[in-house]
């Protein structure tokens, strides 16, 4: 997927989050072992999102492609977002947005609490 396809599946994901009341905080946020594609708030959650495009199924479905080594890496890189937080930290959740077909119309999951950060 390029670049640019990767980017429209964000702003897809990220409309289709706003309109379910879900207040963006970042996203593309990088850092050296991993990316949070969006950071949103939902009501009492703090909430990283994973979000992946595929055209089609022949490979599988797009939430298939969070693979136990990219929770790792989104996990790392949410214990680092998480650093900003002097206090207590809020509660946080892992979610998947799976777009499938064409991102005009896409086939949208939502995938809430799709994987835990292991203690």
């Amino acid at each position: 997927m390029s670049i640019e396809t990767g980017r429209k599946a964000e702003e897809v994901a990220i409309d289709y989050l706003k309109s379910r009341g879900y207040q963006i905080l970042g996203h593309n946020i990088l850092y050296p072992f991993g990316e949070l594609d969006i950071v949103a708030q939902d009501k009492k959650y703090l909430v990283f999102i994973e979000v992946k495009h595929r055209k089609n199924a022949l490979y599988g479905m797009p939430f298939e492609a969070v693979t136990k080594s990219k929770q790792r890496k989104i996990i790392l890189a949410a214990e680092a977002y998480l650093k900003r937080y002097q206090h207590a930290l809020p509660n946080c959740r892992f979610d998947v947005v799976s777009l499938l077909g064409d991102l005009a119309q896409p086939r949208i999951d939502h995938i809430e609490d799709a994987f835990w950060a292991e203690s």
